[in-house]
């Protein structure tokens, strides 16, 4: 299984992080309201737990018995995913503008990794190619401006394509250490029910919160409260100094019990308003498998809600945990809803990254609502379609609106962009128009399209705007552009879509990866190789 990575560094000013578990029945799924696809489509993803029957029947009867009906309850596979249809080919002539939102989650690679290292190929609805290319660092240029990010473009020839070119965009935000981070008022939700109640589910999640525990200052705050047929505090607002003291308390935890409704995530919303700390850093961390009962349990309800409480200044962020029955439409959308990220966690290694490596990025936001618009120069370019982004495309008239809601940047965080163009003149998906006028280039021909970026700043206000002209200059492809590549090659080959990789194999794709590896101090770029080897072995 793949995790997400975040990291934190030495702590800093005082962070007040309340942990919250939800203790639900042992053995209780999700209502059948939480079940129901909702749009977009959703997919149930079902594979055969080997073995499984087999153990029981071995076992004493009445062992059995009580192992079969966790078997039914707990361990059918019935995972949850959005299908989304890919992005369509445009031509510059008719829709010279694509909007959308940025995107900092990195959730889908990391399930897709689970699903590999498992031995099977992912369902389609789990690939999400700009989750799978935003995973990797990529070596982008540092603001200097004052804006709180740095833009990089590149344009080089596409590896599955000869026809075709790849504009790459590229957003460095500036980076902080933990020790510049304002005090945060933290709140973790943790679901303990019976669905989490196997190795992936309550014990990682309790590694997991260890790991945060060990980058708490003095001044900062743990809470713990807990809840199964009544809320309650476990532990009270205790310093970051007494590890040893939340350490116990986390490690005491346990799953059973029955569920408290919706009072779970509504007293979660309620600490972090009574923790709330001005100008600094209010987040609540849910870590779930996604398939809960928490009383208001229909989908867009539970959106709803994050949308409302975002207003407040309280953000949500979502860890995803657990098989099998594991909700990953909900963990994401939840995450965009509440102006947050989100993240899976299938290993500790995954768990150090999104909670150690990169904490800063989880938790501090640099830039809020920020949208990005291309309107490509019909003189040079005469169609292109956007690689992934599919939930985060924007109507033209969004771009300019400050009431429309986008994605937040995080320090230190990386976003990559990738669009497919057709050169003017070379042949491209759609067939030429017989009544097509010849555009007007207005003195702009040597340009290839304009680059606009809308933020607000992260304490709030009006929206702020950069734009920069793309040159038509194609060059010698970089490391990171031939590796985004390969990711995003992969993403559309996992899908089983041919229809724009053409005759580019997996096996091309992974020489493609090896060869671009470059610098790779953590291993990530070594271990993609792998994983599409791995996936070459699964292809019927």
């Amino acid at each position: 299984m793949s995790r997400p990575l975040l990291y934190l560094r030495p702590a800093a000013e005082g962070f007040t992080v309340t942990l919250l578990v939800a203790l639900a029945g042992c053995g209780l799924s999700s209502s059948p309201e939480v079940a129901k696809p909702t749009p977009p489509v959703a997919e149930l993803h079902s594979a055969p737990v080997e073995g499984a029957m087999a153990k029981r029947m071995a076992m004493p009867a009445p062992m059995a018995v009580r192992e079969m009906a966790m078997m039914n309850d707990r361990t059918e596979p019935r995972e949850q995913y959005a299908n989304l249809p890919d992005n369509p080919v445009h031509r510059v002539a008719e829709t010279p503008v694509s909007t959308f939102s940025v995107d900092v989650d990195t959730g889908s690679y990391a399930n897709v990794r689970r699903f590999l290292n498992q031995g099977r190929l992912p369902p389609e609805g789990a690939v999400r190619l700009e989750e799978m290319v935003n995973y990797f660092p990529y070596h982008y240029a540092l603001p200097t401006d004052g804006s709180p990010f740095g833009v990089t473009t590149e344009v080089a020839a596409t590896p599955w394509n000869p026809r075709t070119k790849l504009l790459r965009i590229g957003i460095k935000a500036s980076d902080k250490t933990v020790a510049e981070l304002a005090p945060a008022n933290l709140v973790f939700l943790v679901d303990v029910s019976g669905s989490m109640d196997r190795r992936e589910g309550l014990p990682l999640v309790k590694s997991t919160l260890k790991l945060l525990v060990d980058q708490l200052r003095d001044q900062d705050r743990v809470s713990l409260v807990v809840y199964a047929g009544e809320s309650r505090v476990v532990l009270k607002p205790t310093s970051g100094s007494e590890k040893a003291k939340i350490r116990n308390a986390i490690e005491q935890l346990t799953a059973g019990g029955s569920t408290a409704g919706a009072s779970g995530i509504e007293l979660a919303y309620q600490m972090a308003r009574e923790g709330f700390v001005d100008q600094g850093i209010n987040r609540i961390l849910l870590a779930t498998d996604g398939d809960f009962n928490v009383g208001i349990s229909d989908f867009d309800s539970l959106k709803q809600m994050a949308v409302a409480q975002r207003k407040s200044g309280v953000s949500l962020t979502t860890l995803g945990f657990g098989v099998d029955n594991y909700n990953e439409h909900l963990m994401e959308q939840l995450a965009d809803a509440g102006d947050g990220n989100y993240a899976y966690i299938d290993n500790l290694r995954e768990a150090r990254k999104v909670l150690v490596e990169q904490l800063s990025s989880t938790l501090a936001v640099v830039a809020r609502d920020v949208k990005l618009q291309v309107e490509f120069n019909p003189a040079q370019v005469s169609e292109y379609r956007l690689l992934g982004y599919e939930n985060r495309a924007l109507k033209r008239e969004d771009f300019n609106n400050d009431k429309v809601d986008a994605g937040e940047i995080g320090a230190g965080h990386t976003v990559t962009a990738l669009y497919e163009i057709v050169p003017k003149g070379e042949k491209g998906w759609l067939e030429p128009l017989r009544y097509a006028a010849a555009p007007a280039t207005e003195g702009k021909s040597d340009e290839l399209a304009m680059l606009r970026v809308r933020y607000k700043p992260a304490a709030g206000g009006n929206s702020q705007l950069i734009e920069r002209p793309i040159a038509n200059q194609a060059t010698p492809a970089s490391d990171d552009l031939r590796f985004a590549a390969a990711v995003a090659a992969f993403a559309q080959q996992l899908k089983g879509d041919g229809r724009y990789t053409g005759t580019m194999s997996v096996q091309d794709t992974a020489r493609l990866a090896r060869s671009a590896r470059g610098d790779d101090p953590f291993g990530l770029r070594n271990e993609f190789v792998q994983l599409v080897e791995l996936a070459q072995s699964l292809k019927p």
